[in-house]
C-alpha cells in the first residue's frame, strides 16, 4: 500500500466488537474481493473488500477471515486463510504474505493456507448453529455479476442446509458508522491531500486547458503526497458538463467564461475524502455566477450546523431543499406565487437541485449507513448542496466532509471555498 498501515490494535478491537455482536454458537465468514478482468490477461487494480480490511488490515487478494468466538479450541476462534507463496508466483506478481506477516498486520494468531480452508471450515461450521455471511447490502447498488460473497453464500447454503444463515452486514455497518480516532486521523490526511490537489488546480487552470489535463494535475498531487490515488472516478466538468451529475469523461476544453465543477477525493490508507468545488475557468466569477455560487455557499454553511446527534440524512436533505428553495426565489428562478401552485410531487426546486446533499463516508466514498440512521458523535458525512441551471449553463456544487458532534467538525475547513479566496489564488 502506498499509504501508511493502521495500527494493528485497531483491527484487533474491531474483531472483538464484532464477535461480541454475534449470536451464541456462530461463525462469521468474510471474503476478500474478487480480482476483476480488465481486458485480455489484465486485471483492474486490486482493491480489498472494505469489511475485510476493517477487520484485518490485509490488502492482498485471496484472503478469508473466519470468526467463531465460541469454538472450544482457542486457536480456531479467529483464523485467516491466504494463498501460499511460491517462487514462481512471486517472480511474476510480486511478494505475497508470509504467515508471520499476516499475524503482524492483522493480529490474528492462527493463519492457514487457502488450500486448507474447506476442511477447516467444516470443523468450525459443525461446531456452530449459525453462519453469518457478508453480502453487499448498499441499498443503491445492484449488479448482474455474481460477486464472491454472493457465490459463497449459495455454496454454503448447499453444503450446510440445516444451519441458520444470517446477515453479517448490519452488524459490521453498525460498527463502521462510528469512526474511531485512528480512522478520523487518516480521513484527515486524505482531506489534507485533497486540499493540496485543489490548490494546485487553482494555480494551474486557465482557458484552453483540457479537463483531462486538470485531472492529471490532481492525480499527480495525490500520488506525490502518499495517497493510493483517487477514492472514486474524478469529475472535472467545465461548462455544460457541470450539469451532468456523474460526468467522468473529463475530455473537453475548459473555455473562457465557463465554470468548472470538480468532484475529487484522495484515498489514503483505504479511507476516502470527497470534495466538490466550483471555480471560474478564467479566474473571475461573473456577477451572475457569483450570485449563484454564494447562494449555495450560504446554504452549506447553515447545513453544516445540522450535523449534530439525533438528526438524519433525511432531515438534512429536507432542510437544505427548503433553504435552497428560498435562495432560488432570490435568484429569480421562480416566484413565491409559482411555488404556491406547484405540484407537491414535482416541486420547483427539484429542477435545479435534483439530488440529496449528504452521505456517509469512510472506507467507501458512499459509506455504510442509510438516510434514516440517526446521527451519533463520530459519524462522518458529506455536506454538498448545489444548483444546476441548464438555461444559464451554470452548475455549482460545494461539498465538505463533516464529523458529527455537538459542534460539528469540518475536515475540509482549509480547502478554499470563499469567492475572494478562490479568485485571489487563481491570480497566481
Amino acid at each position: 500500500m502506498k499509504s501508511e498501515s493502521l495500527n494493528v490494535n485497531f483491527f484487533v478491537e474491531n474483531r472483538k466488537k464484532l464477535a461480541s455482536r454475534l449470536n451464541a454458537k456462530s461463525v462469521a465468514i468474510v471474503n476478500s474481493n474478487d480480482e476483476l478482468t480488465r481486458n485480455g490477461d489484465q486485471d483492474f487494480q486490486y482493491r480489498q473488500s472494505s469489511d475485510l480490511f476493517y477487520l484485518t488490515g490485509l490488502i492482498q487478494e485471496k484472503c478469508i477471515l473466519t470468526l467463531c468466538p465460541d469454538h472450544p479450541e482457542k486457536n480456531m476462534r479467529e483464523v485467516i486463510y491466504t494463498i501460499k507463496p511460491n517462487e514462481q508466483l512471486e517472480t511474476w506478481t510480486g511478494h505475497k504474505y508470509t504467515k508471520e506477516e499476516v499475524i503482524e498486520v492483522s493480529g490474528v494468531k492462527t493463519v492457514k493456507w487457502l488450500e486448507d480452508f474447506e476442511m477447516t471450515l467444516r470443523d468450525i461450521v459443525l461446531s456452530s448453529d449459525n453462519i453469518y455471511i457478508n453480502l453487499n447490502e448498499y441499498s443503491k447498488y445492484q449488479t448482474d455479476v455474481a460477486y464472491i460473497s454472493n457465490r459463497f453464500a449459495l455454496k454454503i447454503r448447499e453444503m450446510y442446509p440445516a444451519h441458520n444463515l444470517k446477515r453479517l452486514a448490519p452488524l459490521i455497518t453498525k460498527q463502521r458508522l462510528i469512526k474511531e480516532p485512528e480512522e478520523l486521523r487518516v480521513l484527515g490526511i486524505a482531506c489534507d491531500i485533497t486540499n493540496m490537489a485543489f490548490r494546485r488546480v487553482l494555480t494551474f487552470t486557465k482557458p484552453g486547458d483540457m479537463e483531462y489535463e486538470v485531472e492529471a494535475e490532481i492525480t499527480y498531487k495525490f500520488l506525490k503526497n502518499g495517497a493510493q490515488g483517487h477514492a472514486y472516478q474524478p469529475i472535472v466538468a467545465s461548462g455544460d458538463n457541470a450539469l451532468v451529475l456523474h460526468y467522468i469523461e473529463n475530455s473537453m476544453e475548459c473555455k473562457d467564461g465557463d465554470l468548472m465543477l470538480l468532484d475529487i477525493g484522495a484515498e489514503y490508507s483505504n479511507y476516502a475524502a470527497d470534495c466538490s468545488r466550483t471555480i471560474p475557468v478564467n479566474g473571475k466569477f461573473t456577477e451572475r455566477q457569483k450570485q449563484c455560487y454564494e447562494a449555495v455557499l450560504r446554504v452549506q454553511k447553515e447545513a453544516i450546523k445540522l450535523y449534530v446527534p439525533g438528526n438524519t440524512i433525511d432531515i438534512v436533505n429536507k432542510a437544505v431543499w427548503k433553504m435552497m428553495e428560498k435562495e432560488m426565489i432570490g435568484l429569480g428562478l421562480f416566484t413565491k406565487e409559482e411555488m404556491k401552485n406547484q405540484d407537491s410531487e414535482q416541486p420547483l426546486y427539484a429542477k435545479y437541485l435534483m439530488h440529496g446533499v449528504a452521505h456517509f463516508i469512510g472506507l467507501d466514498v458512499h459509506d455504510v449507513g442509510g438516510k434514516y440512521e440517526k446521527f451519533e458523535k463520530g459519524m462522518v458525512l458529506t455536506c454538498e448542496p448545489g444548483i444546476y441551471i441548464k438555461e444559464e449553463r451554470i452548475g455549482i456544487r460545494i461539498e465538505n466532509d463533516i464529523v458529527v458532534g455537538d459542534t460539528p467538525v469540518d475536515l475540509m475547513a482549509e480547502i478554499p471555498k470563499e469567492v475572494d479566496e478562490i479568485e485571489e489564488l487563481m491570480k497566481r
